[in-house]
């Protein structure tokens, strides 16, 4: 092996069963050999058995097939973590075709672009998503679109889940009146694509990360493979993150597929309801993302509130070690953490496969199971022993390309480049020291730069605008906007900002600082040099603490 390259444990499937086809499959014998076990409960009260889910997605994929949803067909999933959510993103890969969850609270333009690039047939919307779900449809004909997208747009369909539906529309309810099951091809392709999930890159709008059934169900394997088990089927596992989000979806649901454990989901986060859920359902499992952690640092009361607790997860972003030494101090409990992305389906290394007596604080720990993790230098050479290198994957997790065409995918030998630079050691554990993307993680969540300075540059009066991620303590990261508008009043510029991105924007892309300047520093060329605003930030930041 080169240096630099890190490779997790081979799976062990000498005596493994015979693989599923799908996620779906994973209820079917889940449902067979538990029927009376409860597999999810809505922190609201509401609860299904395995068998009583299998029954619910059997129905729903009949209602699909009836309306004429067939293979390859885009699905979009505007839901939040609800047991209708499960049951849609099963059903949708039933009957093979393509689920495409997106966050209930997009923006209209934001769910307009989906819809347009994704070619959907089909919008699944709960209460939440309902009316920007609806603006978005009746527009989608009407609005303004690049050619490639205008070329791909359907026209969609709204199921409405848990509101009633308005005329042409279907209540999702009625899809599963019918028990009739859908046939099983009998032939199953794993690259057979399964999910879109819109993830953000460095330059233009997010793309969709096209991955297939087979990245999904490998993924959740090597998840499985790790010792100490993540998992298994005595556990109750918390589902607060979000079920659009590659981590929520895959990681946490998939796994809860895989082992027949017990998912509680929950709508909203609130830290303090969390606390609630975890002592009031006996969680074990936690999968959390790093906000959590620094609202909980001031509660008394926290180690006995996570009592019933024996693991706990932290992934989305990274989390910086003084909460973790606050957390751990205060209630026990280690903090495990992983490095992952949406086209790795989404984790690529855990703390839970470094070495179990040589903890190394910082390190985003070791390579799962059947995946390969190298670095490497600017020429693409393998990095030296002790020096920085992009971060690259290689395994079955991997995804398929962007969306449409497979566009930017893993290369000839399977290598997928991450755009993140990192530092490994001589026993595999992996440092993260910076990203060559200029994303900002706001909340776990990606935030694309350009989609927000797009945005900015449309307020009258301003000429420029530059977006950057600073750090915050509740959030990770947040987003901060440099404009610059001649001769207009700094007050009124960051008003109109303000109100502009809160009309077009997801809450979490909303700038949380807007900076009015004179001019903005650029290269030669003409490029912002968006490292010189980062240096302010630092500046200012070190200047309030002083």
């Amino acid at each position: 092996m080169d240096q630099g390259t890190t490779q997790g444990r081979p799976v062990d499937d000498e005596h493994a069963a015979p693989p599923p086809g799908d996620l779906s499959d994973l209820v079917v014998v889940a449902a067979a050999e538990s029927p009376d076990k409860l597999a999810l409960v809505e922190a609201d009260g509401r609860s299904v058995t395995w068998a009583c889910l299998e029954d619910e997605v059997a129905r729903l994929a009949h209602g699909f097939s009836e309306v004429g949803v067939v293979a390859g067909y885009r699905v979009v999933l505007a839901l939040e973590n609800t047991i209708e959510f499960v049951t849609t993103y099963l059903a949708v890969l039933r009957v093979h075709a393509v689920a495409v969850p997106v966050n209930p609270r997009s923006t209209v333009d934001e769910l307009t672009r989906v819809l347009a690039d994704s070619g959907s047939r089909l919008v699944v919307a709960g209460p939440a998503a309902l009316d920007v779900v609806r603006r978005a449809v009746a527009g989608l004909a009407s609005v303004e679109l690049p050619a490639d997208l205008r070329a791909r747009a359907a026209d969609p369909r709204v199921v409405v889940a848990g509101a009633d539906p308005e005329p042409g529309e279907w209540a999702h309810a009625a899809l599963r009146e019918d028990p009739a099951p859908v046939p099983v091809p009998r032939v199953r392709d794993p690259e057979r694509l399964a999910v879109l999930l819109y993830t953000s890159g460095t330059s233009g709008h997010p793309r969709a990360a096209m991955l297939s059934h087979r990245a999904l169900l490998a993924d959740i394997d090597q998840l499985g493979a790790v010792e100490p088990p993540m998992m298994h089927g005595d556990d109750v596992v918390l589902g607060v993150l979000p079920l659009f989000h590659v981590y929520g979806l895959n990681a946490v649901l998939g796994s809860v597929l895989r082992h027949r454990a017990k998912l509680v989901l929950v709508r909203e986060y609130d830290p303090q309801t969390i606390l609630d859920v975890v002592d009031d359902e006996a969680c074990s499992v936690l999968p959390l993302a790093p906000p959590v952690f620094r609202h909980w640092r001031d509660d008394d009361s926290l180690a006995e509130r996570l009592g019933p607790v024996r693991l706990v997860l932290s992934g989305s972003a990274p989390l910086d070690p003084a909460s973790v030494a606050l957390f751990t101090a205060a209630t026990g409990l280690a903090v495990h953490q992983g490095y992952g992305l949406t086209e790795a389906a989404p984790v690529v290394t855990s703390t839970l496969c470094s070495l179990p007596d040589a903890p190394v604080p910082g390190s985003v720990g070791r390579a799962l199971p059947g995946v390969e993790v190298r670095l490497v230098d600017e020429a693409g050479r393998s990095s030296e022993p002790g020096d920085p290198g992009e971060i690259q994957v290689r395994g079955e997790n991997l995804f398929s390309g962007y969306w449409p065409d497979g566009a930017d995918g893993p290369d000839a030998e399977g290598w997928f480049a991450t755009g993140d630079v990192g530092l490994l050691d001589p026993h595999g554990e992996l440092f993260l020291v910076d990203r060559l993307k200029e994303l900002v993680i706001v909340s776990g969540f990606n935030v694309y730069p350009t989609e927000v300075e797009e945005v900015v540059r449309e307020v009258e009066g301003v000429r420029e605008a530059a977006v950057i991620g600073v750090e915050d303590a509740a959030t990770g990261e947040a987003v901060v906007a440099y404009v610059v508008a001649p001769g207009a009043e700094p007050g009124a510029v960051v008003a109109a900002v303000r109100e502009r991105c809160e009309e077009r924007l997801a809450r979490f892309k909303v700038p949380s600082r807007v900076e009015v300047v004179d001019s903005l520093p650029v290269t030669v060329t003409g490029k912002v040099r968006k490292g010189s605003l980062r240096a302010e930030e630092r500046r200012r930041h070190l200047e309030l603490l002083g």
